[in-house]
């Protein structure tokens, strides 16, 4: 079996628990090195995972692991973060930037400070984090960024209900837009992966018992997706909006069920598809 991401390096954000730290468990299998950047470095009250528990999980999958506490919207601690990993491990091939906040509420109930935590990170932070990976990227053979964010639906349902949230991963939707074909000269891929349902990771937990995880996919679905779409060539793969089950179909897979967290169950489509 070929392993293309062997020897690659990764630099993950919000890769301690949840799609983040699937993709990574994902590279790993295959012999590459990750960035662990994300900002728990010691147990949450209500969420599992550290930077330091997703690097031993990292090793034990057969990865290299450099876990780094990073909060993305300070941009000298990102800068000082890429450095340290493309001196750690001799460069940088793919950025995900995963991390994200979400606040899903009508206008009137959201408060100032939590529309400016979803787009500094969401927005900014994505911004900031692929500004500072260029010059290693530049250096890479095959390089991709890969954002955790949806397709661009411009339809009001998807607004009116979660204004805040909506324009914060679109922002990170319109950096792909964007930056995809501002790099193409570049040869990076730049593509967006987002899930079909909702998948089952510690932030269910945190909106407040909504929704079921028996009706949702595991995060490996989205980790099999991210893997197939950044063992393309970026050149050629750039600027797409990726469901993860029409990536799965892009790599030949297409029975699902082994992603179901109940088989049979009814799944709950995700937000924007």
């Amino acid at each position: 079996m070929s392993h293309p991401l062997n020897g690659k390096t990764l630099f993950i954000t919000g890769a301690s628990r949840g799609i983040g730290k699937a993709i990574a468990l994902r590279a790993a299998a295959e012999g590459a090195n990750i960035a662990i950047a994300a900002k728990t470095d010691r147990k949450h009250p209500k969420l599992p995972g550290t930077i330091h528990s997703a690097a031993e999980e990292v090793e034990a999958a057969g990865g290299k692991a450099l876990p780094i506490k990073l909060d993305i919207r300070d941009e000298e601690a990102v800068a000082v973060a890429m450095r340290k990993t493309a001196e750690h491990f001799g460069g940088i091939d793919i950025l995900v930037n995963n991390a994200s906040a979400i606040y899903l509420a009508p206008t009137p109930d959201v408060p100032m400070k939590r529309f400016d935590l979803m787009f500094g990170v969401n927005v900014r932070g994505t911004f900031v984090c692929s500004q500072a990976a260029l010059p290693y990227l530049n250096q890479a053979n095959n390089p991709h960024i890969l954002n955790l964010s949806p397709p661009l639906n411009m339809e009001p349902r998807w607004f009116a209900p979660h204004v805040a949230y909506t324009m914060a991963k679109y922002g990170m939707s319109q950096c792909v837009l964007g930056m995809a074909e501002e790099f193409k000269p570049l040869n990076i891929g730049v593509n967006a992966l987002w899930p079909r349902t909702v998948i089952a990771t510690a932030a269910l937990a945190m909106l407040g018992g909504a929704v079921n995880p028996e009706n949702c996919r595991k995060p490996e679905i989205m980790a099999d997706a991210a893997h197939w779409i950044l063992t393309q060539p970026g050149a050629t793969v750039t600027g797409n909006f990726f469901i993860d089950d029409e990536a799965l179909a892009k790599a030949g897979v297409t029975d699902l069920d082994v992603y179901a967290v109940k088989a049979g169950e009814a799944l709950l489509p995700d937000l924007f598809v």
